[in-house]
């Protein structure tokens, strides 16, 4: 094997690796995951997987961070082509319905955010930055809403980006407990009351 090829492949095997912790973290959570377990999912020795990751911790962390970034390419990154304001935040909304659809088995950074919210530590933080990053992308996107006219001037984003986010977490809850459909069928009626009362 040449320097060249051992490089490339030493990327491709940590997200082989990635790929299989994050599929185990979305049943399990992130405190489910054992480095054993993986190596014998992707056929590797447990030296292997500590070779791509220093600790279970980092393991753990690489995973939430690799979530994260497939929810924004999967939520936010296509809602961008619609147009600023309203039909930008709605967007965003509806591609999160749909990562809801796609994760009635388990979505990874809400597992976490039930895991470590009441812990201390490096992955309670990240779960925190990560939280509070996406809300602050919802605040953008309401701010946007205002600037152009679709919501009220007086509108509090911080409040409404709260509001989305709590009507989500139901259509997550009820998705799991009551099929996806009827979630769907009634997040969608919460949020469309949710836009007329902060519109003018």
């Amino acid at each position: 094997m040449t320097t060249a090829t051992a490089s490339a492949k030493g990327p491709a095997t940590r997200e082989l690796i990635l790929d299989h912790a994050y599929e185990l973290a979305r049943t399990g959570g992130l405190e489910g995951l054992s480095i054993g377990s993986l190596a014998t999912d992707v056929g590797m020795s447990k030296s292997g997987v500590f070779a791509h990751f220093g600790s279970r911790e980092d393991l753990q962390l690489a995973v939430l961070d690799a979530a994260a970034r497939r929810f924004m390419a999967s939520v936010l990154v296509p809602a961008l082509s619609a147009p600023r304001g309203l039909p930008r935040l709605r967007a965003i909304v509806a591609q999160w319905c749909e990562w809801g659809r796609m994760h009635q088995r388990g979505c990874v950074l809400l597992t976490a955010a039930s895991e470590y919210d009441g812990r201390e530590g490096p992955l309670h933080d990240a779960v925190v930055a990560q939280q509070g990053g996406w809300r602050g992308e919802l605040e953008k996107a309401i701010g946007q809403a205002v600037a152009a006219g679709h919501l009220r001037a007086d509108t509090d984003a911080a409040q409404l980006a709260f509001e989305i986010y709590a009507l989500m977490l139901g259509l997550h809850h009820d998705a799991g407990l009551f099929g996806i459909e009827q979630a769907n069928r009634r997040t969608h009626a919460a949020l469309e009351r949710l836009w007329r009362s902060w519109q003018p």
